[in-house]
């Protein structure tokens, strides 16, 4: 895969060490994330032990020239209402949060990289 966007477990599991994920992103010529998996970050950073060294290590990320952060603008609510919807119409709702990546990952035409499995309710997003 060469673009993607990837979940806020991804960027958990790859900064564990997992093979696996650390493997696709290697290969990966553009790392997306989106403010959302940012904010999720950022919360989990300062409920921990460890939070001034999780957010340097989340800055050196930032800071790659292959990392680009991804901000919620007008376009991205109309694909939030979309997928919120179909998931409503479906009766398989997700996690708020999951839709606005989700809708982010639409917005800018990227597949998902995520560990969450909910996301194969959502009709149309492609999914790494």
């Amino acid at each position: 895969m060469n673009r993607l966007l990837i979940d806020t477990n991804i960027y958990s599991l790859a900064l564990c060490g997992m093979h696996d994920v650390v493997s696709i992103l290697r290969r990966a010529s553009h790392i997306g994330l989106s403010i959302i998996s940012l904010g999720e970050l950022l919360s989990g950073f300062r409920g921990g032990s460890r939070e001034k060294e999780n957010r340097q290590e989340l800055n050196q990320f930032l800071d790659s020239p292959r990392v680009r952060l991804y901000v919620i603008d007008e376009n991205s609510a109309e694909y939030y209402s979309a997928i919120l919807n179909q998931l409503k119409k479906s009766g398989t709702p997700i996690p708020t949060n999951d839709i606005w990546i989700a809708a982010t990952a639409f917005q800018h035409g990227l597949p998902l990289y995520t560990a969450d499995r909910h996301f194969d309710n959502i009709a149309g997003l492609i999914l790494v």
